[in-house]
């Protein structure tokens, strides 16, 4: 419930403002003051007759009416607070600083909920409780430093934790980033980080917002809210980047040990930002980083040109760019010679261009004019300028700063000398500009931004799928499941056979049975070699119950006698022995998240090295094709040292079928379709195993 009063009070209230700046009560009155807050400032201090030159009222009884509350007093007094300033003097917005709630005792979560009632029951804002405060170009109401330079066009930073906020804004003012707001959620207990996004997206205006979003998220409450106003931004225009911390304590846990259980929560939420269009981040360091490249124009190319003095950085941003799939091309030709004939003997203009630490900040100026204007193939221009000792910087970053301005081309200035250079960069940082100290956390940020799909359109693709079908196969199973007194089971290979169907999924063909004689008259029609297969046991291959390249019936027959001998067998599959690629699709219903679907190459690639894509269902062909090219065994797909390729376009199909059947079925809990063979033709599903649970 964000309101004006939250957004552009008239007037506030610090309810425990001191004197003591080195506290977070005299700390937050002297950022509202320092900040040039404009309104009436009232202090509550029943000690004080005066705080940092401003008069302190004893009692809150005695104050005047205000729009917002700040709250800096031990949680037990908050409540009683929130209620008297609701009722008494028409507070409807408050930013609650105070620790020991929710996030502490269950008493401390039942004064959360007392104060949560009282807003609203008054239609008041809230924020926090146990936050830094929130930071506006209207008022500075937070206790902690740094305060960053504050601009309309500068970043929108929304964060789950006050610490953490205080931590990436230090990264952020180092390298020249801009603010336009910070908002400390604390315990979120009524605006989280989506309601945030939610209020940006409803009143969104083109002309005068800031288009760079920047998240600190330690819970996705609502990843349904999440999704569509963080989609919908992003689709106005905006750039959203966020790290999602505490995944791994999630990702730990597994329903079961086979390759459909991988996903995890990690897993829900890189598919929730690959469906969202969020740049992933995974440190405070690369989140700025991010943050920075946004406010440059954006890249409409993969090619850079690296402009230096220095060969050794210029060699490690060559690597790192090329290692996240991005390109430094060659220069070479008239155009390259006539360039170097303006630099000093010993230059290279090949790229990187190297014009060594004795060019003069003239130099640079025509080795950027040449990137501009003449090396056509130039998508985007790296510097990187440090102090060699022998130029003087403010002129040089003169020139850079001028050239930043004309270029359409995006400039991305690297000057590492912080230590020895501060004035200069500090200066340059003043005219407007970012700076990225590390060119190898340039280059990888570079590559997340890249490698991140726009948001996927909100349309469901229906064709194919047997809806009904499917319906009634599910409402078999679940009764099944609750005559047999079971909440939870895997389904027979017949049943996932006809689930598979409904889908459209291609299957090899097969025969599950306990009789020998029919399983050999199966394999007679379909013709040999076959495979046999134990049913019963979840992990068929540990207990010796897989057997490939049976070509007699013989053969066939011996290891039917062997596999009805396992211990739980009820059975044996058969079927036709294909060759092909092996690839994988696995899904895992997620709580508010729906289904996770992975993907990636079969065998030892998704048991062992863990190489899968995700996605969140239902997918579209835009998002399946992106999670396909981004698996780091993608050359196989395509094809490599002269065997073809599988066919793309049905691997993805069957991702898109199977993620849009999972999208109305919830009762499917785990999916695992591991091995599909596939070849330049045709992509079948070989064995296939689906838990449901009712």
């Amino acid at each position: 419930m964000i309101n004006e009063q939250l957004l552009n009070p008239g007037s506030i209230v610090v309810i425990g403002g001191s004197n003591n700046v080195h506290k977070p009560g005299g700390a937050i009155v002297r950022n509202i003051i320092n900040g040039g807050f404009s309104g009436g400032l009232y202090i509550v201090n029943p000690k004080e007759d005066e705080v940092q030159g401003i008069k302190a009222f004893h009692d809150v009884k005695d104050i005047p009416q205000a729009d917002l509350a700040i709250m800096v007093v031990a949680a037990k007094y908050c409540p009683d607070y929130v209620d008297y300033l609701c009722k008494e003097k028409h507070v409807r917005a408050f930013v609650i600083i105070s620790a020991g709630f929710g996030e502490e005792t269950k008493e401390g979560a039942a004064l959360e909920q007392r104060i949560l009632d009282t807003c609203e029951q008054y239609g008041a804002a809230l924020i926090g409780p146990n936050c830094i405060g929130l930071l506006n170009r209207n008022h500075h109401s937070v206790f902690t430093l740094p305060i960053p330079n504050l601009n309309p066009k500068g970043v929108d930073f929304i964060s789950g934790s006050g610490a953490t906020a205080v931590f990436i804004l230090e990264s952020a003012v180092v390298k020249g980033l801009q603010f336009n707001s910070v908002w400390s959620i604390g315990n979120g207990k009524q605006i989280g980080i989506e309601d945030v996004l939610q209020y940006m997206d409803d009143h969104f205006n083109p002309e005068t917002d800031s288009k760079v979003k920047l998240l600190y998220i330690e819970n996705i409450a609502n990843p349904d809210k999440l999704l569509f106003h963080a989609g919908n931004l992003i689709r106005k225009g905006c750039r959203i980047a966020a790290i999602k911390a505490g995944s791994s304590e999630s990702g730990s846990r597994a329903a079961s040990s086979h390759t459909g259980a991988i996903a995890s929560s990690d897993s829900a939420v890189e598919a929730l930002f690959r469906k969202t269009g969020i740049v992933r981040c995974f440190s405070r360091e690369e989140l700025t980083t991010v943050g920075c490249i946004f406010t440059l124009p954006p890249l409409k190319g993969k090619n850079f040109a690296i402009v230096t003095h220095a060969g050794g950085p210029g060699v490690m941003l060559t690597d790192a760019l090329s290692k996240g799939g991005l390109n430094v091309p060659r220069i070479d030709g008239p155009l390259a010679e006539e360039l170097k004939a303006k630099l000093f003997p010993g230059s290279s203009v090949a790229n990187p261009i190297d014009f060594l630490a004795t060019g003069t900040p003239e130099q640079l100026g025509i080795v950027l004019d040449y990137c501009e204007h003449k090396f056509e193939d130039i998508d985007a221009i790296a510097v990187i300028y440090g102090t060699p000792g022998l130029t003087q910087l403010y002129e040089a970053y003169n020139v850079l700063h001028q050239k930043t301005l004309e270029c359409k081309k995006p400039i991305f200035p690297v000057l590492p000398c912080l230590h020895t250079a501060g004035p200069e960069v500090e200066e340059f940082l003043k005219k407007g500009h970012v700076n990225f100290s590390d060119e190898v956390t340039l280059a990888t940020a570079l590559s997340q931004i890249m490698n991140t799909p726009p948001p996927a359109p909100p349309e469901v693709q229906l064709y194919g799928i047997d809806i009904p079908g499917l319906n009634k196969i599910i409402y078999r199973e679940v009764n099944r499941l609750q005559f047999e007194g079971l909440e939870r089971g895997y389904l027979a290979p017949d049943v996932v056979r006809e689930i598979l169907s409904c889908a459209g999924i291609p299957l090899v063909p097969e025969m599950v049975s306990i009789s020998k004689e029919e399983l050999i008259a199966f394999a007679e029609r379909v013709g040999y070699p076959v495979v046999a297969k134990v049913v019963g046991p979840v992990h068929k291959s540990d207990v010796g119950g897989v057997a490939l390249n049976i070509r007699t019936p013989e053969h066939l027959a011996l290891e039917f006698d062997r596999m009805m001998q396992i211990q739980d067998a009820t059975g044996v599959m058969v079927q036709k022995m294909l060759k092909g690629t092996e690839l994988f699709i696995g899904a895992k219903y997620e709580e508010r998240f729906g289904h996770v679907v992975l993907c990636g190459l079969g065998g030892i690639f998704v048991e062992v090295l863990k190489d899968v894509s995700s996605g969140l269902a239902p997918l579209t062909y835009g998002e399946a094709y992106s999670m396909i090219h981004s698996l780091r065994g993608y050359k196989i797909i395509r094809g490599t040292r002269g065997q073809k390729g599988i066919n793309e376009q049905k691997y993805a199909e069957i991702i898109v079928r199977l993620s849009t059947l999972l999208r109305f079925a919830t009762e499917i809990k785990e999916i695992d379709i591991n091995p599909l063979l596939a070849d330049e033709q045709d992509v079948v599903a070989v064995d296939a195993r689906i838990l449901i649970e009712r």
